[in-house]
């Protein structure tokens, strides 16, 4: 017959200091464990089973001695009754973990998105970006809710008051929460389908964007203007000038523009050759120069330690808002000059001032409507992707030479050296090899 342990009091556990395993009675099996440190904890050593277990019960004195008694008792009630008090235990402090897991905030969720998104962008704007639209749009109706609790009524609620009105931005917002759901979903916060989907979700709420009435696209200058434009730019000083009318010439993207470099320029071949790393579609694309274009460059300074075509005054990259200041302080001018003048607006888009992006489109236009230049040409000197599957998989080449007499014919367009109004540019004999 085992020994029976001598049934301590509270007085006598109290005064256990000395590091052992002492068994205190009045429940067998149970143990005060006084450890080096001078801590002292409950242990049940019991069967369980085929398994011999030590079952903690907290430490002393934040647990009594005629708590760890009753503690021990109902441990070893629930043995008998075949239930595993440590099996137990984990099981519930997985649940509780994993209810943790669930419990983050959409905010809190955004965060890691946008975390990622700064370690994937190629220009720290963009993931400035997606922190701006959401903490304006988003968060204030879904920053404190449980990510998992997000629901299709929530996200409309945020979509819906400026959809008609701001429906670009508001698109990007949509994206931005699906993507922020999707993550959420895919870390276990929460599960279920994403109520910011479009396809066969929100496109039964909300009006299709490119159908919704006033949606508006960048703001461009009639092609019939451009050359008036350029002559007025051409006037002006200043890096942010230059680097406005190049952006024209070449008909590239802004952050393309303002992140070239001088190892990007090959001046004895006259071509611009953009990395995929800074190309939206991630492919090489290369930007023939025309006789403006080179003149342009070679005028300009160079500094040292700097390879920045266009650098900003503090040696940095140029901000886009540089770019558009030049436009809006020739608007302004213009509109000083002569009150009545439209100045540089876009008149299919009310009183919109013009933006740099806008110019892409100015020379679609001009390319589309007054030149007989293939379509497929006027696309690649745009670096648009190619939608056709087929087509993208047999085109090798990017037709460069038929793309250097195209961007010198809208070179010579700008200078008010383009054929009289109503003719349509012939392409050269060598522009159809």
């Amino acid at each position: 017959m085992p020994r029976v342990a001598k049934e301590l009091s509270a007085a006598e556990v109290r005064r256990l200091t000395q590091a052992g395993f002492y068994a205190v009675g009045g429940v067998a099996g149970l143990h005060l464990i006084v450890r080096d440190t001078g801590a002292r904890s409950w242990i049940l050593r019991a069967q369980v089973g085929a398994k011999r277990r030590d079952i903690g019960l907290g430490g002393f004195p934040d647990v009594p001695l005629a708590q760890a008694r009753e503690d021990a008792r109902e441990a070893k009630r629930n043995i008998k009754e075949g239930i595993d008090p440590v099996a137990e235990r984990k099981g519930a402090r997985s649940k509780l973990l994993a209810q943790q897991v669930q419990e983050i905030t959409f905010e809190q969720a955004a965060a890691k998105v946008i975390e990622k998104k700064q370690a994937e962008a190629r220009n720290p704007k963009h993931a400035q970006q997606w922190e701006n639209t959401l903490k304006t749009y988003a968060f204030p109706l879904l920053g404190k809710m449980a990510v998992k609790d997000v629901d299709l009524a929530a996200v409309i609620k945020v979509l819906e008051p400026e959809w008609e009105t701001k429906t670009e931005t508001m698109t990007r917002v949509r994206q931005r929460i699906e993507a922020v759901i999707a993550w959420a979903t895919v870390h276990g916060h929460r599960s279920g389908d994403n109520p910011a989907r479009w396809k066969g979700n929100l496109d039964a709420v909300l009006p299709a964007p490119a159908k919704v009435k006033g949606a508006k696209n960048h703001a461009a200058l009639p092609y019939a203007r451009a050359a008036e434009f350029m002559a007025d730019l051409r006037a002006r000083d200043g890096l942010a000038a230059k680097a406005l009318e190049f952006a024209i010439l070449t008909a590239a993207r802004s952050n393309e523009i303002r992140g070239a470099t001088w190892r990007e320029i090959d001046l004895a071949e006259l071509v611009w050759i953009i990395p995929a790393a800074r190309m939206k579609a991630k492919r090489e694309h290369r930007v023939p120069l025309s006789p403006a274009a080179v003149a342009l460059l070679e005028a300009l300074p160079r500094f040292e330690g700097n390879e920045l075509v266009f650098p900003a005054p503090r040696g940095g990259q140029m901000s886009d808002s540089t770019l558009a200041a030049v436009i809006k302080r020739m608007h302004a001018s213009a509109k000083e000059k002569d009150k009545d003048a439209p100045g540089y607006i876009d008149p299919r888009q009310g009183d919109r001032v013009i933006t740099q992006h806008g110019f892409r489109s100015t020379f679609r236009d001009w390319a589309g409507e007054r030149t007989a230049y293939p379509g497929g040409a006027i696309e690649q000197a745009l670096a648009h992707t190619i939608r056709n599957a087929a087509e993208a998989a047999y085109r090798r080449g990017d037709m460069l030479d038929k793309r250097r007499h195209l961007m010198t014919d809208w070179a010579d367009y700008l200078a008010d050296q383009a054929p009289a109004k109503g003719t349509v540019t012939p392409i050269r004999k060598e522009a159809k090899a």
